[in-house]
């Protein structure tokens, strides 16, 4: 498996095309996806849909949403990574969901900073947005300890999203 990142305590790995059942178990519970598109748990086709999608980002920008292990035992903790949210204008955005039972162990603000450091520093963009839903307020405060600042929100899946966002210049200053 080929390892994009390592950070402290975590690995971020390629997905293999047989890791269906792995995003299944994350998304599968209303606790942990709530807060996203459609707020419904995943099914397996659609799990089966974003690892063939994440497969085909990574080929095509070089960046995607990875599997994320822990580095002390490789257990399966989440996901987490950078995919290009507005071709066009060329926008990239930070996403990241892990398994409640790995909730408050400072892994998500982790993955932010290593990510965003990753990204920034390889040259993939000058730039990285990330948004919530509203009521996410954990996640809100994970975006702010990884160093990102509130923009202007955005309207995503029809509710007016909380937008962060990261600059290169941010990270070497």
């Amino acid at each position: 498996m080929q390892t994009i990142l390592e950070t402290d305590r975590l690995k971020f790995l390629m997905w293999q095309p047989d890791e269906a059942p792995l995003v299944h178990a994350l998304h599968s519970t209303l606790a942990t996806s709530r807060f996203m598109s459609g707020g419904l748990p995943w099914t397996m086709e659609r799990c089966q849909s974003r690892i063939k999608q994440w497969i085909d980002e990574q080929g095509d920008d070089g960046t995607t949403k990875y599997k994320v292990v822990a580095k002390d035992d490789g257990r399966f903790i989440g996901r987490a990574g950078i995919s290009l949210h507005d071709a066009e204008a060329r926008e990239f955005e930070l996403g990241y969901a892990f398994h409640e039972d790995e909730w408050g162990k400072g892994y998500a603000t982790e993955a932010a900073r290593g990510l965003i450091a990753w990204f920034l520093g390889k040259g993939f963009s000058d730039r990285l947005i990330a948004f919530t839903h509203p009521e996410n307020f954990a996640s809100q405060h994970v975006l702010r300890k990884a160093g990102m600042r509130e923009i202007e929100p955005r309207l995503i899946d029809g509710f007016v999203a909380p937008t962060y966002e990261i600059g290169a210049s941010d990270i070497k200053a």
